[in-house]
């Protein structure tokens, strides 16, 4: 029963991707960005109940992936195809085919690309090499919150169409790129060798209180920033 448990919230985690497609299909994107997040927290909890309960398996490592394909790959893929077709269309979400936002959907192949070589890179027991899956994943869940609440007129530009296909390219290339991006786990609480979890915890806070949700791009581009400066450093070091 204890090896199930893991695997039980890895699998609630495929589910609410699922289901947040299915909300996307319908025109809600933000109850989709809600269940996202639940499986961000869920892909989080599956690993964490893994180690403590001393029940780490092959198994919960492949489902991991598979639903993270879904949740944070083909979900957020959507978003961009829901957000790129409301651009052309004065900010109306579809309700049909639109062809001109169908490159969204590369999203996605990088995604699984990124989460195979993941599963097989033994570089990558403490830290990333590429931007992982849910950090991609909720950059797009801050700009659908952007076009979902009132914003400045200057953040019109973030969800024009050409600027979302930028979007699309430089996450895709992002999640394969051989650039380190530090993991968000400690070993410790301590400030030593938690330097840079620390600062990005404490800047991360500051602009949720400003931003409150519509921060959440803010945030990973501030994790991606933070992670390049420190690769600069250390290779220069």
């Amino acid at each position: 029963m204890k090896k199930a448990i893991p695997n039980a919230i890895t699998l609630a985690n495929l589910l609410a991707g699922m289901l947040a497609v299915v909300f996307l299909v319908y025109g809600q994107p933000e109850t989709a960005v809600g269940l996202v997040l639940f499986a961000l927290f869920a892909d989080f909890l599956d690993g964490a109940v893994a180690r403590w309960l001393k029940v780490n398996s092959p198994l919960g490592k492949e489902l991991d992936s598979l639903a993270d394909v879904v949740s944070f790959g083909v979900a957020p893929g959507v978003m961009l195809y829901g957000l790129i077709s409301a651009g052309y269309s004065d900010g109306v979400w579809p309700s049909a085919l639109d062809y001109a936002a169908l490159p969204a959907f590369l999203l996605a192949p990088f995604a699984a690309l990124r989460l195979g070589k993941f599963n097989l890179d033994e570089r990558q027991s403490e830290a990333f090499i590429g931007l992982p899956t849910p950090a991609s994943a909720l950059f797009v869940c801050g700009l659908v919150l952007l076009y979902g609440n009132p914003h400045p007129a200057w953040v019109a530009v973030f969800l024009h169409p050409f600027a979302l296909y930028a979007v699309t390219a430089f996450l895709s290339a992002l999640m394969i790129a051989e650039i380190p991006m530090f993991s968000l786990k400690m070993k410790h609480f301590g400030w030593a060798g938690n330097e840079i979890k620390y600062i990005f915890a404490g800047i991360s806070l500051v602009l949720l209180a400003i931003w409150r949700e519509t921060a959440l791009s803010a945030i990973v581009l501030l994790y991606i920033g933070l992670s390049v400066g420190l690769h600069l450093s250390k290779r220069k070091n």
